[in-house]
């Protein structure tokens, strides 16, 4: 995977910048709508929400720069196009985003399991690991083991690790120890249900003010559960599990704000 790739994950699962509200609107207003967009709109639409115009632009110079946009010169104007790796990456994106639910439906009790080492000189290769793991949604219970509930990833997890020392299997518990309880050892499942919290207060009772802002502020903040949070059965979760109410007032607010905020977009886009 490409440093670009990389960063443009992070952002596209809602980093707290220019650049990542520029992915969040790419995927939610210019794919939907042909797949280009002014410079003015995009510059307007995200100023909508507190960013100023010099950072908007340098957010549109480095994701062309990494061969997400394209740009045109249309008499004085210029108009950005989403490149195929752009529009292929957001279309995941929003599928992912989208059939997020908060938790997995059934468990056969398999855990896969990995066992990788990287030597505690190389730094880096630690690190990559550490964060590819976690946006595959592997747990860590202890240091060098990784677990997922997700025994289908086999592939993928045999992809991550091609640079370790390691070794992958599906397994189940034999000896009575609690399956929830080495969830909340590999997982901070604390702190996430504090993260659907803040989300929960900010939307459940948030009127509609400006349709673009509202939708962008909506998606923005809730993008980066699905590449954050596991996605567990809900047999190894806290109940109530904060997840589920969160996902389901994402889709209430996106589904009452969305014809408005693509109305208006449409109009700022002209």
């Amino acid at each position: 995977m490409t440093d670009s790739l990389r960063l443009s994950r992070r952002h596209a699962a809602g980093a707290p910048s220019a650049r990542g509200l520029l992915f969040t609107v790419l995927g939610e207003f210019v794919l939907p709508n042909g797949s280009t967009a002014w410079t003015s709109a995009l510059i307007d639409a995200i100023a909508r929400l507190g960013v100023e115009e010099k950072n908007v632009r340098q957010a549109l110079m480095r994701t062309a720069a990494d061969g997400w946009l394209a740009s045109e010169r249309v008499g004085r104007r210029t108009r950005w196009r989403l490149t195929p790796a752009a529009e292929q990456m957001l279309t995941e994106g929003t599928q992912r985003i989208y059939g997020f639910t908060g938790t997995a439906s059934g468990w056969d009790g398999q855990w896969l399991l990995a066992l990788a080492r990287v030597p505690e000189t190389d730094r880096p290769a630690r690190h990559r690991l550490r964060t590819r793991m976690t946006w595959a949604g592997f747990g860590s219970p202890e240091p060098g083991v990784w677990i997922s509930p997700h025994s289908d990833r086999v592939a993928e997890a045999r992809r991550i690790l091609a640079e370790a020392d390691a070794r992958v299997f599906v397994a189940r518990q034999v000896d009575g120890y609690d399956d929830a309880a080495m969830a909340r050892q590999a997982w901070d499942l604390d702190g996430l249900e504090e993260d659907y919290e803040t989300f929960i207060a900010e939307f459940s009772d948030r009127p509609e003010e400006d349709p673009v802002a509202d939708l962008t502020g909506l998606v923005h903040a809730w993008r980066r559960f699905p590449w954050v949070d596991p996605v567990l059965p809900e047999s190894l979760l806290p109940q109530p599990w904060r997840g589920t109410r969160a996902a389901g007032l994402f889709h209430r607010r996106h589904d009452e704000w969305s014809a408005a905020a693509q109305t208006a977009w449409a109009a700022i886009n002209l």
